[in-house]
């Protein structure tokens, strides 16, 4: 596993788990502004069968305006991915990325403050969902 998200099994379908993350999201200040169905699209595509795999895009408005003015190209890093996925073990995954993994590609101090108030946002949704 890498280090770069924070994860969680679900015990529950793909559409549950989407449903539940987008809930715990919401309850902590995220909302969803892009969904991508990747199993869908690589198989309308290019023909590839993929275990149900999905992008949302979660975006905190005001912690989205906080860094975008401490960073302007910090649009590069936004929305903040989550993923639900199937696993080789067929396990339904649920994985957002880490705000420390993704800002510690930036030289940016004033970015340091960003990090501790999404994290444990990201952290608490991800964890009520297990």
């Amino acid at each position: 596993m890498n280090d770069y998200g924070i994860r969680a099994v679900y015990n529950g379908s793909i559409e549950e788990a989407e449903a539940a993350i987008t809930d715990a999201l919401k309850a902590v200040g995220f909302g969803i502004l892009t969904r991508i169905d990747v199993a869908a699209t690589l198989k309308s595509k290019i023909g590839v069968e993929r275990k149900p795999y999905v992008i949302l895009g979660a975006c905190n408005p005001k912690l989205a305006n906080h860094g975008l003015n401490a960073e302007v190209e910090l649009g590069l890093f936004l929305p903040c991915n989550v993923i639900v996925y199937q696993n080789d073990n067929d396990e339904t995954v649920v994985s957002a990325i880490d705000p420390l993994a993704m800002v510690g590609m930036l030289d940016n101090s004033a970015l340091n403050e960003l990090v501790e108030d999404a994290r444990p946002l990201l952290q608490q949704a991800v964890d009520s969902i297990k």
